[in-house]
């Protein structure tokens, strides 16, 4: 067990320098600079020059990554080039707003997908089968951002039931103006994750019901209740935790294209904004935020594995 965790934390520190590598070279190889994608801006040469200068933007490459990285071990992830402000602090002031609606429609996707995958998978060939199976094909084939146009048009602009955009009415406060803008950003967000969540469910737990363990309990005469819980389940959970545990990355990056659609003030518009305006200390923060998440989802994962089957932990 110890060796493992050794391994996979070398592993980690490899993944997340080679991602800052990647990340860095790929961003700058594009031609111009920040000052250069806002084409409105007409600055004299002069200001310019001295503009990179003192964010040492005029430096080698090598020298920039170099510098970026020893600041970042440090824990100074730098000032935004567009805002001029501390990165982690633009991130903290957005990041409750993203968490507040990925983990909403991760909870609200994830349990639907347990429940509705897990009885679809029991009750193969039924009309609730059937339905699930209608319902994950339309989420997966429905892009994100005509199904949340069309929850628009429709509950906002044709109905008037629900808020459109933003997260607050102006001038409203309380939990209810509050949750009328979460519905449908929630929703369209707990459609795609759903239809994701429910194959891998389904698929997980057809196939335990189709191992020899299976029959021998029914032969028992244990009850359809008891060998849901004590066969199926246990045994169904390693692909379930693998695609929770590969969800988490998207909690802290929020669902960009949801968030643009609904004006959403979360990390989701923010980054795409960074990204255009070529903000390169966002930019790189919100990739190694995202990598890091990413390692940490898949550790936590083969953990989880271990604990729920033993079997993993003699392999090991």
């Amino acid at each position: 067990m110890t060796l493992l965790v050794l391994r996979r934390l070398a592993q980690t520190v490899i993944v997340l320098l080679g991602v800052t590598v990647a990340t860095f070279f790929i961003m700058h190889s594009a031609p111009g600079h920040p000052l250069q994608a806002n084409p409105e801006l007409r600055l004299d040469p002069t200001a310019v020059e001295r503009w990179l200068e003192l964010r040492d933007l005029d430096q080698p490459l090598p020298a920039q990554y170099v510098s970026w990285v020893s600041r970042m071990l440090r824990g100074d992830f730098g000032n935004s080039l567009i805002y001029n402000r501390p990165v982690v602090e633009l991130i903290a002031e957005r990041l409750p707003a993203t968490l507040l609606l990925t983990v909403s429609s991760f909870l609200l996707a994830l349990a639907s997908a347990v429940v509705c995958g897990i009885y679809a998978a029991i009750r193969q060939g039924s009309l609730l089968d059937r339905l699930v199976g209608a319902v994950s094909l339309l989420g997966i084939s429905m892009p994100g951002f005509w199904l949340g146009m069309l929850f628009i048009m429709v509950f906002s602009y044709r109905l008037a039931w629900l808020p459109g955009v933003g997260m607050r009415t102006p001038g409203a406060e309380g939990l209810l103006d509050l949750a009328a803008h979460m519905i449908m950003p929630v929703t369209v967000l707990a459609v795609a994750g759903f239809a994701h969540y429910v194959r891998y469910v389904r698929g997980a737990v057809l196939e335990i019901l189709e191992q020899d363990f299976v029959r021998a309990a029914r032969a028992r005469g244990l009850t359809q209740k008891q060998i849901l819980f004590r066969h199926i389940l246990p045994n169904a959970a390693v692909p379930i935790v693998t695609v929770a545990a590969l969800s988490i990355p998207m909690l802290f990056t929020g669902a960009l294209v949801a968030e643009n659609v609904f004006s959403w003030p979360g990390l989701g518009r923010w980054i795409i904004t960074s990204t255009l305006a070529r903000d390169y200390p966002v930019i790189m923060t919100v990739n190694m935020y995202t990598a890091m998440l990413v390692a940490l989802a898949n550790f936590l994962a083969d953990v989880l594995y271990m604990v729920i089957d033993p079997r993993l932990r003699l392999n090991h």
